[in-house]
């Protein structure tokens, strides 16, 4: 059986752990200018049904740094627009001899489908409203850099938690290592039965981040949102932005995070995402490395980190022995 990367839900905490350490040893490797390892002889298939900047070319680059060849398709330029189906659109590339597939599709449960008839890795590049493993490990990483541990740490995550894959692979990323987590937002963009998820649901935005130790901020899906969800987006953002001023609320080092794109000026101001407390470059950077470390994963039987995990997750951003001590503590705890 082809080892894929579908969710993080069904994903144990092992796993979730190596890939993590595996992204940063590969960080700390590029950074550094030392070789990583090469698949060279894998094709993977770049399959893109929805728009997308960050995690297309994080992805392209993860196969790049590995020398993985890539075959790029989209809907529009696919025998899907002639009204072929996913399932045989999905058997015509495993019969053209792709080794595997990253796909992004507007459908929850799609790349479960293409794994189902591939028969090689499949990574889930977000399906739906469904899941988006790699955007959570690559968050996982950032705080672990900054944090140095997740465990016992307090993870809001606000705005339309109802139509974001990247909330539901956040949420049970971060409770599965240990971390607190929040969802805030209003009645109609919280999950109908919140109950199936790993977190706790609070409607006001100062009571869901006080004490935050990292606020996720998350994009309006208007293009998912039926009408009459959000009386208007100005309303919306004077209850729900994360801004100067909302941020007293939260722990004096909180950290801010977006999975972008981001709408300035409603999930988030000027100041929260650009200030201080902001890593969202950083997440961006660190796609790159945890789409590596999947593609890695996914494509060799034994995905082992060359170093002991504690040392590498800080050590890709390490600048002092002492921080680096300190990080190493932090993730030997999970």
């Amino acid at each position: 059986m082809p080892r894929n990367l579908l969710g993080i839900r069904h994903l144990a905490q092992d796993d979730i752990n190596e890939l993590i350490s595996l992204a940063a040893d590969f960080k700390l490797r590029i950074i550094e200018g030392k070789a990583v390892p090469e698949l060279s002889k894998e094709v993977v298939g770049m399959l893109f049904f929805e728009n997308s900047t960050r995690t297309r070319v994080s992805f392209e680059q993860a196969a790049h740094y590995l020398r993985m060849k890539t075959a790029n398709f989209s809907a529009g330029s696919s025998s899907m627009s002639k009204g072929e189906t996913l399932k045989d659109t999905i058997l015509t590339l495993r019969y053209e001899r792709l080794n595997g597939l990253v796909m992004r599709h507007r459908m929850s449960g799609s790349t479960a489908l293409a794994a189902r008839y591939f028969g090689g890795p499949v990574l889930n590049a977000g399906d739906g409203q469904h899941e988006h493993p790699t955007q959570a490990l690559g968050d996982a990483l950032t705080v672990l850099e900054r944090k140095g541990q997740i465990k016992d740490l307090t993870v809001a995550i606000v705005g339309d938690v109802e139509h974001s894959r990247v909330a539901r692979s956040n949420a049970w990323l971060f409770s599965k290592l240990g971390a607190e987590v929040r969802f805030v937002g209003p009645r109609t963009l919280i999950p109908a039965h919140p109950q199936l998820l790993p977190g706790e649901v609070y409607h006001d935005l100062r009571n869901g981040i006080e004490g935050a130790d990292v606020i996720i901020c998350l994009r309006l899906q208007k293009e998912r949102m039926a009408q009459g969800l959000l009386s208007s987006i100005s309303e919306y953002a004077s209850m729900y932005q994360v801004n100067r001023e909302t941020l007293r609320w939260a722990n004096r080092e909180c950290l801010v995070m977006h999975p972008g794109p981001l709408n300035r000026g409603i999930e988030v101001d000027d100041v929260a995402a650009d200030g201080d407390h902001s890593v969202i470059t950083t997440q961006i950077e660190n796609g790159i490395f945890v789409r590596m470390a999947s593609l890695y994963w996914v494509f060799t039987s034994e995905a082992k980190p060359s170093s002991p995990p504690e040392l590498k997750v800080k050590t890709a951003k390490a600048k002092t022995p002492a921080k680096a001590k300190r990080t190493a503590a932090g993730a030997k705890k999970k």
